[in-house]
């Protein structure tokens, strides 16, 4: 009836979790990857990029801390191979967003990357209030 007959089934169902978090993760990184390649400007790629990062890497790093609790096999080694992914994951998921924001941010102010089509743009809509 198992998958995994040596493991208990907490063990097997965080093993398979795990493993199904990586594929994910994996699904993720193509899809930033092919995003990167078709997308028309900075902007929109850089949110295939953020798209990359946070799908490409904080899943497969939550898989990788539910299976290494699950394989006793590691013996007390699972424990700091989960810390030590979960706390990457952890700094991933509130880095990243900042990184990409302050990117567009200082592209979108240096003026230099253009934007087409521009829906609405807050930034000139501030800088004509401060002007007036």
């Amino acid at each position: 009836m198992f998958i995994f007959p040596e493991l208990n089934p907490l063990e097997e169902i965080a093993l398979i979790i795990g493993i199904i978090l990586t594929l994910i993760g994996v699904f993720c990184d193509i899809v930033g990857s092919i995003g990167m390649v078709r997308f028309p400007n900075f902007f929109v790629r850089l949110h295939a990029a953020t798209v990359g990062t946070i799908g490409g890497a904080v899943y497969p790093l939550f898989g990788i801390t539910l299976m290494s609790l699950a394989l006793n096999y590691l013996g007390v080694m699972r424990y700091f191979i989960a810390t030590g992914a979960f706390l990457t994951a952890i700094a991933i998921v509130l880095t990243a967003p900042v990184g990409s924001h302050a990117l567009a941010r200082a592209a979108h102010r240096s003026k230099t990357v253009p934007v087409e089509p521009k829906v609405c743009d807050f930034l000139k809509e501030d800088e004509r209030l401060i002007e007036e």
